[in-house]
């Protein structure tokens, strides 16, 4: 079903006659390695960017009044959707493969084939079977999450301003065609390569194309062919977005034949690795270290002691098999997957999978006050001169500034709009200097009659530099040096009531001619336009949730210190420490990096300070988040940990962050943050119980190899020992969690981890080695010997996973359902598993009941132990 879309009629914007589509038109779309429209004598293609703009028009069989809905939609069937880097196909098939493709995995399959080549067919299948069992186990859980993200990620579109059937309208970004025009103003993400029609005033950041950190500026004109792609004025590309100005352009190149998916054809461009996928990395590092030293002290002790090298070399690889997590992969997947489908419960969608942890690991939240603290719906407070006096012309002229911006739209002028003055019905739009952040200031040309006039309104100091004179309500004029220090002190004062406050200008133009930049001088002030912005409601209480979960909040504003400093002290938060946007100007990186972990509150900031900041508090040792929603953020929402932004922000910023808030509210990331860390507590509970379990059984493997004369548990109960283990963990990701567990942010650390495995596996081992002990001390036969061992160590590790998962007494804390039944079950299969038919395929014989009862009891007292060494080692299990 087609999703209904509000129509806005629109007029073409460039001086190019209207040309009826043809819908059965070829388009003409040249790959990136030809550049443009291919010349009718079959030389070299002309780039489209210099290309005269009426031929391509008619080689796209479009007009500056763009298609029709038909039309698109046959081009979209025809040319497929507008991708950078065309889907994958096969993704299960990829995904499945990958469970076998580990390269012990391989090595021990291998061997197992050389294991039926020489005649041991039966427990060569065997074995085979249970990699094919672990391994659809694993591909199941993966493939489970894969299909959770994505109906997730579906729930995010970003969308372009189009125009069919002469409206304009929002369709998704993949669903543009070559021949649309595009309608790109401030915060726009470029949508396609595409050529200008019509620019006023834009700059368009290209740096993930050229590298260029300053925006280039962008116009309608020639371009030599043989411009490289910084220096191609009049088009814009994909991959890019609008800093400021606006335009509208014709699309000539989608998807795969853009310049931006050139490069992400021939490159695997990843997103930069986050702390926890860092963290994953190390430690598959530190396994794979200790599994190849194992098994080459293993191999060596076998072969030493005369046992045939085939059995040898299986028992060894079956073993380094058994050591790794091989459902870590899969778990992780699971959990975060989990994660994320209780986050969109409550309303914040996951771009990233990986950055739920980091959302959970957040200890400094970053985040600008507007629609966060404060309501981010605005209400006039006054509009007065300069002697404070209330002020017609400051609320006509704001009003005009506000209802004919074209710009990206912002709560100041959604309020300005709501009320219109007496007056102003006759005004019409000439011309517009649209918004910056460099300005910081709007300009629009109106027309009355013979009155013509350029309006001005932005930031008050913006506003006062390009002002000689100011006029009072009554009319009187006087230059603006002698009544600039009674401005700024009524602004002052607002300020600390907690009122923005914005300067309103004007002056008569003479001529018609376009208004620029330059006509910004020699303005009249009329006076100040003051709003206000309440606090949100349960928005203190947001903050205290916040503060309960150890996560620091600061504010980062470019309003003045006063509005910043009032908001965040209503919010109850810490605002003792300002730095202003001057001060960080004049602050060299060491000294930024030292203060700004003490500063609560960061006004009157620049956009570029932004990310600043943000790196000075990772640099200081931080985990940071950064919320934010203007088209100014990308970058520190780049540089944060975890960029969080809200799903009605500009399309740039949306696509740097890695999580969606669909409510602009801390309550909501609150809950986020609690389902970060339970997703990272539960993840962290596999990677404990395994890593420990499985390093203390192969050093148990190790001595029993010596102590013994036969191998102490064959190749195909090594692999079913590890099998039956991860059953339950496999319920982990909906285990409960202890609420101690989230009150503090958590990192990944692999010294913990590693002193953890160390510990807890030498303790399992002296209980194995009791068992060894025990059993030859009566006599049992090499079945018995292993089909007890075997039992013992299933069993302890469905132990163990309930002893370490909480930091309570194991009887104390509330298993999850699924890890009690998963629990249950396997440790009753593993009882009953010696009295089954196949039970000699498998090497294993049932137990007289005085070795059972002994195994049993050797567990017991092995749980006993374990609690007691968890709090012994507290500070090594701080889980979660």
């Amino acid at each position: 079903m087609r999703t209904p879309v509000e129509r806005t009629p629109v007029e073409p914007e460039a001086p190019a006659s209207r040309r009826t589509p043809e819908s059965n038109a070829r388009v003409s779309v040249v790959p990136r390695g030809g550049g443009g429209q291919a010349a009718p004598n079959g030389t070299a293609p002309t780039p489209f960017w210099s290309v005269p703009i009426d031929r391509l028009l008619d080689e796209l069989h479009s007009s500056a009044s763009g298609l029709t809905e038909r039309d698109a939609e046959e081009r979209l069937a025809r040319l497929g959707a507008n991708a950078a880097a065309p889907s994958r196909r096969g993704g299960a098939l990829r995904l499945f493969v990958r469970q076998f493709t580990n390269p012990i995995t391989a090595l021990l399959s291998v061997a197992t084939l050389l294991s039926i080549a020489v005649g041991e067919v039966r427990d060569g299948e065997i074995i085979l079977g249970i990699l094919a069992a672990s391994g659809v186990l694993g591909f199941w859980q993966e493939h489970r999450a894969a299909g959770v993200i994505a109906r997730l990620l579906a729930l995010v579109q970003f969308k372009a301003s189009v125009v069919r059937d002469g409206c304009v309208r929002e369709v998704p970004v993949d669903a543009v065609v070559p021949g649309d025009v595009v309608q790109l103003r401030a915060g726009s993400s470029v949508p396609a390569d595409a050529r200008l029609l019509a620019a006023k005033d834009l700059f368009v950041d290209e740096a993930a194309l050229t590298g260029e950190s300053y925006p280039s500026e962008k116009a309608v004109g020639a371009t030599p062919a043989d411009a490289p792609v910084s220096q191609r004025s009049n088009a814009v590309f994909l991959g890019t977005h609008v800093v400021s100005g606006m335009a509208s352009a014709v699309v000539v190149r989608t998807g795969p034949a853009t310049e931006f998916g050139g490069i992400a054809h021939r490159l695997a461009v990843r997103p930069p690795e986050t702390e926890f996928e860092r963290g994953v990395r190390h430690f598959g590092y530190l396994l794979l270290y200790i599994a190849m030293v194992m098994a080459i002290v293993l191999f060596a002790i076998n072969v030493a002691l005369h046992r045939p090298v085939l059995e040898a070399l299986l028992f060894t690889l079956a073993l380094t098999v058994g050591l790794t997590p091989q459902l870590l992969p899969a778990i992780v997947s699971v959990t975060l997957a989990q994660g994320a489908r209780r986050m969109a419960r409550e309303r914040v969608i996951v771009r990233r999978l990986a950055s739920i942890e980091d959302l959970g690991g957040m200890e400094i939240l970053c985040t600008d006050k507007t629609g966060t603290i404060t309501e981010g719906v605005v209400g006039v407070h006054a509009a007065q001169d300069w002697t404070g006096a209330a002020s017609d012309a400051v609320a006509r002229y704001a009003y005009l500034n506000a209802a004919f911006a074209t710009g990206f739209v912002n709560p100041i002028d959604e309020a300005l709009r709501a009320v219109r003055p007496a007056g102003t019905e006759q005004y019409e739009k000439a011309d517009e200097v649209p918004y910056d952040f460099v300005r910081k200031r709007l300009s629009v040309a109106v027309v009355c009659g013979t009155e013509r006039l350029l309006l001005t309104k932005g930031a008050l100091t913006s506003v006062l530099d390009i002002c000689s004179t100011a006029e009072s309500a009554s009319g009187d004029r006087c230059p603006l040096a002698e009544v600039r220090a009674a401005i700024e002190a009524q602004y002052a004062v607002l300020s600390r009531q907690g009122y923005r406050c914005l300067g309103v200008a004007y002056r008569a133009l003479a001529t018609d001619a376009p208004v620029t930049r330059a006509d910004e001088c020699d303005l009249t002030f009329v006076g100040m336009l003051s709003v206000a912005d309440p606090l949100k409601p349960g928005a203190d209480d947001a903050l205290r949730e916040l503060a309960r979960l150890h996560v620091q909040v600061k504010v980062i504003s470019g309003d003045s210190p006063q509005v910043a400093v009032r908001v965040a002290e209503e919010a109850g938060l810490d605002a003792s420490h300002v730095l202003t946007g001057g001060d960080l100007h004049r602050m060299t990186e060491p000294a930024l990096v030292n203060a700004a972990p003490r500063v609560g509150v960061f006004a009157e900031v620049e956009p570029y300070q932004k990310e600043r900041i943000i790196r000075a508090l990772e640099q200081a040792g931080y985990a940071t988040g950064f919320l934010g929603d203007g088209i100014n953020d990308a970058a520190a929402l780049h540089a944060a940990d975890v960029g969080i932004s809200v799903d009605s922000a500009a399309d740039v910023t949306k696509q740097a962050a890695d999580v969606l808030l669909l409510e602009k509210d801390l309550r909501v990331l609150a809950r986020g943050v609690r389902e970060g860390r339970q997703a990272f507590a539960n993840t962290l509970k596999y990677v404990f119980i395994s890593t420990s379990a499985n390093f203390g059984n192969m050093f148990s493997m190790a001595g029993a190899s010596l102590i013994v004369a036969f191998l102490p548990l064959l190749p195909k109960q090594i692999l079913l020992v590890n099998v039956l283990s991860d059953l339950p963990a496999m319920a982990i990701a909906t285990d409960r969690l202890d609420p101690e567990l989230v009150e503090q942010p958590r990192r990944w650390d692999n010294r913990r981890i590693r002193r953890f495995m160390l510990v807890f596996g030498l303790v399992s081992s002296v209980f194995d080695y009791v068992t060894f002990g025990s059993l030859l001390a009566l006599g049992a036969s090499a079945a018995a010997f292993r089909t007890a061992w075997f039992t013992e160590s299933v069993l302890s590790e469905i132990l163990i996973l309930l002893v370490i998962r909480t930091r309570r007494a194991f009887f104390r804390s509330r298993l999850g359902v699924g890890l009690l039944w998963g629990s249950v079950t396997v440790a009753v299969a593993t009882l009953v598993l010696p009295f089954l038919p196949f039970a000699l395929d498998l090497g294993f014989t049932p137990l007289p009941p005085r070795l059972a009862l002994l195994m049993l009891g050797i567990v017991g007292v092995y749980g006993l132990t374990a609690e007691g060494m968890k709090r012994l080692f507290a500070r090594y299990v701080s889980i979660g």
